[in-house]
């Protein structure tokens, strides 16, 4: 039986950059009610903070939620107040060669030019994140932009190559992050195994990424029972059906929501 559930954020809880509905933020408060519950997606702590902490509806058992910016290099937990516990940031050297990186990556692949809304590249701490049409841009240019991956997989590439030590990985619609190598989904749940003593094979992870090549597929390394989703509408269908196993406890959740590598897509096999 599952004691954590574990969320990617955008794509998966959320649009892109927006905040948790009203009925997701209620879906999660009820899911708390049964079980542990984790979000570990490319943003940083502001964006987790807007999008989810200060959504969640009075009465939640904040106590009970892993908060982990930034893929997991950060963690904030709710005693009274969201708290720091740890954070595992570039050091000044790492980041001035990431900077130089993408200058030339860019320069390099050169991508055609077009309206960008705010800041391309976020420098979060612990984690780089490159958005093609800029930090602030609208859902539907930013779902139009990069929908076969082509444009960021050129530039994934590129950075690879001038980045050997580190990992480079899409995320979102638009966007690329660049961690420590071992810094990904995986190295995560790890964490979040070692800091809450919930092993992995307690846990579930959901995410909309889990394909080839995306920032939610190294989840999959650790064994998790993993689901991956279209949208945050199959989000909620999962959650409702984890919520009706949880509260059934004969229910066999781990064996009905693993399957296979292949792609398997939405929460039908639960």
């Amino acid at each position: 039986m599952k004691r954590l559930v574990a969320f990617d954020l955008d794509g998966t809880l959320a649009e892109s950059k927006q905040a948790l509905t009203r009925d997701m933020a209620d879906m999660l408060a009820r899911l708390l009610t049964v079980a542990d519950a984790a979000v570990i997606s490319g943003g940083d702590w502001p964006q987790f903070r807007k999008q989810v902490a200060e959504q969640l509806p009075a009465g939640t058992r904040r106590e009970s939620l892993w908060l982990m910016p930034t893929t997991g290099t950060k963690l904030y937990r709710y005693a009274g107040e969201w708290r720091e516990i740890y954070a595992e940031r570039f050091s000044d050297a790492e980041r001035a060669a990431i900077h130089a990186a993408f200058d030339r990556a860019l320069a390099r692949v050169a991508l055609p030019a077009e309206r960008i809304w705010g800041e391309r590249i976020e420098d979060r701490g612990s984690q780089f994140t490159f958005s093609g049409l800029g930090q602030q841009a609208p859902l539907a240019a930013k779902a139009a932009w990069d929908p076969d991956r082509r444009k960021r997989a050129a530039l994934q590439a590129e950075l690879q190559r001038l980045l050997p030590d580190l990992s480079i990985r899409l995320g979102g619609t638009t966007s690329i992050d660049v961690t420590r190598r071992g810094i990904d989904k995986a190295h995560g749940l790890e964490r979040l195994a070692k800091e809450s003593g919930i092993p992995i094979a307690d846990m579930l992870f959901v995410g909309d990424a889990l394909y080839p090549g995306g920032n939610d597929e190294p989840a999959r390394r650790t064994g998790v029972d993993a689901i991956q989703v279209r949208d945050p509408a199959e989000t909620r269908t999962v959650i409702a059906t984890v919520i009706a196993c949880l509260h059934a406890p004969a229910a066999p959740l781990a064996s009905a929501t693993r399957h296979s590598a292949g792609g398997n897509r939405g929460p039908q096999g639960i």
